[in-house]
């Protein structure tokens, strides 16, 4: 699913800004099983994922073993912050897809990602607005009542605290209330990127995300224009927001 939405909407809205052909460095972080870097390799690019979880990095070089023999892709499972790169290491493309929401000090790791780009690179960010109805992620509650009930996580933290803690065990709520900690919304992703002299070129956001069209087979749809106009109704509606930044 993750490789058909990259193939279908992520890799068609970083080629209106930068053609991707053999020899484009792209580099994801949190790459989980790699099924977004395929579309990638398909087209000629050289990969690098960067992954945490060691069984998620060997899943990934098991799904795409024929492009890790050809040396087309490699992984790495280190914490992003951990990494350092030379100049002739620089990448063309950066994407995080569903990550930037679980990582702290993201005004931080913007800054460091930035020094990952070439000059006349693009990256991509694609997350949910934390004001959406599912932007705690509830729906990985293994009690169905709270996995299917929209915005309690909007809640003061030691309330929703309470009701995870009285419905879920200790790692599903440790899970939880990280994404509480990390959640982004668009107006401070925008702030985010404007204070790192990240320049934003393209904005989509989604009520019904491309992933939607392969885990629910709903009909993909952007944002209502004139909700979309409105910043406050925007990270209310906003199921998916998709950005393509460059340096200033």
């Amino acid at each position: 699913m993750q490789y058909l939405a990259s193939k279908d909407s992520i890799v068609p809205m970083i080629e209106k800004h930068i053609e991707l052909k053999n020899g484009i460095r792209v580099l994801e972080v949190g790459c989980a099983e790699g099924g977004v870097l395929k579309a990638f390799l398909e087209k000629g690019c050289e990969c690098m994922g960067v992954e945490l979880m060691e069984n998620r990095i060997k899943r990934a070089e098991e799904f795409l073993q024929d492009y890790k023999e050809k040396n087309q892709i490699s992984f790495l499972a280190k914490n992003i912050y951990d990494i350092e790169l030379s100049d002739n290491e620089l990448y063309d493309v950066i994407v995080l897809k569903d990550v930037i929401e679980h990582i702290p000090e993201q005004e931080k790791v913007l800054a460091k990602l930035k020094g990952f780009l070439k000059n006349d690179g693009v990256m991509f960010f694609g997350f949910p607005s934390w004001y959406m109805p599912f932007g705690g992620h509830q729906q990985m509650c293994k009690t169905k009542v709270l996995s299917i009930m929209p915005y309690y996580h909007l809640l003061p933290r030691f309330l929703y605290k309470w009701i995870l803690k009285t419905f879920n065990n200790r790692k599903q709520l440790e899970n939880l209330l990280d994404i509480y900690d990390t959640g982004i919304s668009t107006k401070r992703f925008e702030k985010v990127s404007k204070n790192n002299k990240l320049k934003v070129l393209e904005r989509k956001a989604y009520f019904i995300p491309p992933i939607y069209k392969y885990k629910f087979k709903k009909k993909v749809r952007r944002l209502n224009p004139i909700i979309n106009g409105i910043p406050l109704f925007r990270e209310f509606f906003t199921l998916s927001a998709y950005y393509i930044l460059k340096k200033q």
